[in-house]
């Protein structure tokens, strides 16, 4: 019952009240940033893209903290999603810096990462990890582009960025010594195409 709540409370809080991060926002020392429109607009869509991807982060330790019966793992999953949740943060403060706004469909990712988080749950402990170690895989590539992408001059987006990829690399690592699995390369190719459709529809909306 205690992982069922704490599962809704992470829903409510992840969707309606403001994150609060544990950690200090990554900056630049004495590098400021100044955009033009252009790159102001497309800052705003990346920024609020890598928003998305922590939302459903958060959903998706919440849905498998709540299917193992690993009190161990359990934490694990715990532990990494207040990491995540500094992202989450981290992401939501840039938005409101670059006067964008968060999707306007963040609850439908967040209801189809949990999904996908309680299916990989019931598949067991080791297909679970072998998501994550997927997820985050996947996740890191995807904020590698963004660094390509960012202007060079926006030190205060690329910082956080670059941090967030840290992360997620850390995260795949003990999630796999953890005794994540291999998943098989259509389930690859499958977790990727869906990831183009949030990421793509998430640009503009």
């Amino acid at each position: 019952m205690d992982t069922l709540l704490n599962a809704a409370d992470s829903a409510l809080r992840t969707l309606f009240a403001k994150p609060h991060a544990s950690r200090a926002c990554p900056t630049v020392a004495g590098q400021a940033t100044e955009l033009s429109g252009p790159e102001k607009a497309l800052v705003g869509a990346l920024m609020r893209v890598n928003h998305v991807g922590e939302v459903c982060a958060q959903a998706l330790y919440a849905s498998q903290a709540l299917s193992t019966k690993n009190p161990v793992l359990r934490q694990h999953f715990m532990e990494a999603s207040r990491e995540e949740g500094d992202h989450l943060a981290w992401t939501r403060e840039r938005l409101e810096e670059l006067g964008a706004r968060p999707s306007l469909l963040n609850p439908l990712w967040y209801a189809g990462a949990f999904g996908l988080g309680l299916l990989a749950g019931r598949l067991g402990d080791k297909a679970s990890l072998g998501f994550v170690v997927e997820t985050e895989r996947q996740v890191e590539a995807h904020l590698a582009t963004h660094l390509e992408r960012l202007p060079s001059g926006d030190h205060a987006s690329r910082a956080i960025v670059a941090q967030m990829k840290d992360d997620e690399a850390r995260h795949a690592q003990e999630a796999q010594n953890a005794g994540g699995f291999e998943l098989p390369a259509p389930v690859k190719a499958l977790m990727r195409a869906s990831a183009k459709v949030m990421t793509t529809t998430a640009h503009y909306i």
